[in-house]
């Protein structure tokens, strides 16, 4: 932090922080309920738009938003204090940045979204930077089966090394082994984390959970919910939405980091690749090549 405005309560100049894709004002009905990733100020994520309906970025005259009212790709930011989570000086940056969005995003899909409990049957679908980190909570809250499924050889891999016990090219393969793993009583859970929701997964997601099972869906893009009620009612399936995994930032994220400092929590192994500032085009094509698990940009001041 540079420098505080007038009012600035939460950081000092000189802090650490991580700047959470959705802030915490701490007082609406959400953020006092203990639903931070709800938090009304959140409302202006896609726009950039600050809530007094100015901008922070321009372009010949032309007012541009920041996504999420951040825009992580510029060299300096001016940011609510909503969005800033101090964070202890010793937590290298590019570690830093990985939980404030995908590390709790992930994890808290399968450990508060989800709720996996020890001896579960977990399967995720997608194990890129948000799938790894589902795969890490529900390691750790106990799981007997995390079932991966991934089309790319190189994040199944890595998928393993952050706690899956089954990895998959495809959901009918998964899907065989969770019937013959279960004796036919089929998953407890299934997490959706592929880089663009579609039709198909979100079948093949409903299709795995067995009585009281629940699907969880993180990922956003495209899809449609089209099934019979059914299977639904009779088996008591869930569908859940899940934004941010269910974290509450302020709290979330530095006890994430407390985990990565006791050896819990994998966030090093996370970084396939970093990247200076004029390299972001390649790191996107690198992402959508299936080429990394995470993508970090550096910038060098």
């Amino acid at each position: 932090v540079e420098a505080v405005g007038e009012g600035v309560t939460r950081v000092a100049v000189g802090d650490h922080v991580v700047c959470a894709f959705i802030p915490a004002c701490g007082t609406c009905r959400y953020c006092s309920t203990g639903r931070q990733n709800l938090c009304d100020a959140g409302k202006n994520a896609s726009t950039g738009e600050f809530p007094d309906g100015t901008f922070r970025f321009h372009l010949d005259g032309e007012d541009l938003g920041g996504m999420c009212v951040l825009g992580t790709f510029s060299q300096h930011l001016v940011v609510s204090e909503f969005s800033c989570i101090p964070i202890p000086d010793d937590i290298p940056f590019d570690i830093a940045a990985l939980v404030g969005c995908g590390v709790p995003t992930g994890w808290g899909s399968a450990v508060h979204a989800a709720g996996v409990r020890a001896g579960e049957t977990v399967v995720i679908y997608g194990a890129g930077g948000v799938g790894s980190n589902a795969v890490q909570g529900a390691r750790y809250a106990g799981a007997k089966n995390v079932v991966v499924v991934d089309p790319v050889a190189f994040k199944r891999d890595m998928a393993k090394v952050f706690g899956a016990t089954h990895t998959f090219a495809d959901a009918a393969a998964a899907h065989e082994f969770v019937v013959e793993t279960t004796w036919g009583e089929l998953a407890d859970h299934a997490i959706i984390t592929v880089g663009v929701l579609h039709d198909e997964v979100i079948d093949h997601a409903i299709q795995v959970v067995g009585k009281c099972g629940q699907v969880t869906i993180t990922a956003v893009g495209n899809g449609s919910i089209d099934h019979h009620p059914g299977p639904l009612i009779g088996y008591q399936r869930r569908v859940q939405g899940a934004i941010f995994g269910g974290c509450n930032p302020l709290f979330d994220v530095p006890r994430l980091l407390g985990l990565y400092r006791s050896g819990d929590l994998k966030l090093d192994e996370l970084i396939t690749r970093r990247y200076r500032l004029e390299e972001v085009n390649q790191g996107y094509q690198d992402m959508l090549d299936g080429k990394n698990v995470r993508g970090v940009l550096l910038i060098e001041h």
